[in-house]
């Protein structure tokens, strides 16, 4: 029974609707903050939408820095360079604005305003998160402007080691924002090829979840709802993009999908995190090749939770005695190929010569540990062969 001794933890102040950027200058009022630091991507800090979010606060009369020298996957280069203008601007807070990149590395700069150790030493490895010095950490407003990682409601920021070439997750219970704006407005005007990464690498996080080793019901049945949304919603998210209803919905599936990933991830992240460290590639593209090949290879452990999952997804088979799994990977393979995503890594200009390192880093990766089956670096690099190659089957 000591698989039901578990801590629960969820989610923080979500402000929810479109147009509620609005309210950005009250957020930073009621965490006290007068001079936060804006943490963005280089594509967000020249656009109009950024200045027109922190119109509110310039009437409020608050002085906003902005730091937007951050790569696609984000390194403590990155980390060092946006605290370092937090000190030297006495910021007090910090608003992460942006996709998943901006928003972990708006995280990782709040922790460590205030710390004297190096990042990696609050690694989400043990206890290492007792390192931190919670006096030293400020607080964090979430915007994204992406659906998909919802990092916004997650306690990792996940950052690059480049001298290791690994993707290490910085825990701290606090490092979670202490209010998020789900405003849909701001995800207008994403393109359809983002649109499609991010959403499907909102699936990864629901899904994942939802067949997780790890007991959590709660978690469990966010991530079935997650993908219900996902369904109905990232198809016409793709094809109408200024639908706000479908963008909205879309904000809140990828918010779901990181609330229930307290339950486990699993090898689609095991082999997107190192595929992510070692090539830079994006993050919720390398989720969507992975999955149908991840799927075959978890079949054996997962045919049960697929077979709900279809029905509460209402999906039907080929014929009436397709198996749960097979509607549920059809309904990926069909959805893959309407949102333009490619079905092999060598399409993204990944090759295999790196495979049994691939192998070795997707089975030490944190997200290993909760998939429903235990794959060694052998298997791991069998799977990143057939996600190169095409190969669905075992």
């Amino acid at each position: 029974m000591d698989k039901y001794r578990v801590n629960w933890n969820f989610p923080t102040n979500i402000w929810v609707g479109p147009g509620r950027i609005s309210d950005l200058a009250k957020a930073c009022s009621d965490l006290n903050m007068q001079h936060p630091l804006l943490v963005t991507d280089p594509g967000i800090a020249g656009i109009p939408l950024l200045q027109r979010a922190l119109a509110p606060c310039k009437e409020y009369g608050l002085e906003v820095e902005i730091f937007s020298s951050i790569k696609g996957n984000p390194n403590d280069e990155n980390i060092d360079c946006g605290v370092e203008l937090l000190r030297d601007k006495n910021c007090d807070g910090v608003i992460a604005f942006g996709g998943g990149s901006a928003i972990d590395a708006g995280k990782a700069i709040a922790l460590m305003a205030g710390q004297h150790r190096p990042i990696w030493d609050f690694e989400d490895i043990g206890d290492n998160y007792k390192r931190v010095d919670p006096n030293g950490m400020v607080p964090v407003i979430a915007v994204p402007t992406t659906a998909g990682t919802g990092s916004e409601v997650g306690r990792v920021a996940v950052i690059t080691d480049d001298a290791a070439q690994i993707k290490r997750l910085i825990f701290h219970p606090n490092i979670l924002p202490n209010i998020v704006i789900l405003d849909a407005e701001l995800t207008l005007e994403l393109p359809p090829e983002v649109t499609a990464a991010t959403g499907m690498d909102a699936l990864s996080h629901n899904l994942e979840s939802y067949y997780s080793r790890m007991y959590h019901p709660m978690a469990e049945g966010i991530a079935l709802q997650g993908m219900r949304l996902i369904k109905n919603y990232l198809p016409r998210a793709y094809m109408i993009g200024t639908e706000l209803k479908s963008r909205q919905q879309m904000l809140v599936a990828s918010c779901m999908g990181a609330t229930a990933f307290q339950r486990g991830l699993g090898a689609i992240h095991a082999l997107a995190h190192p595929l992510g460290a070692l090539y830079d590639k994006h993050h919720g593209l390398l989720n969507a090749i992975l999955m149908p090949y991840v799927l075959i290879a978890n079949r054996p452990a997962i045919e049960i939770p697929m077979g709900q999952l279809a029905l509460s997804l209402q999906l039907s088979g080929k014929d009436r005695f397709e198996s749960g799994f097979d509607a549920v990977y059809d309904w990926v393979i069909g959805l893959r190929k309407q949102l333009g995503i490619p079905h092999t890594l060598e399409e993204i200009g990944i090759g295999t010569d790196d495979a049994d390192k691939v192998g070795r880093m997707a089975a030490d990766d944190p997200s290993a540990a909760s998939n429903p089956m235990s794959f060694n670096a052998v298997e791991y690099r069998d799977i990143f062969l057939r996600a190169c190659q095409g190969a669905v089957t075992l």
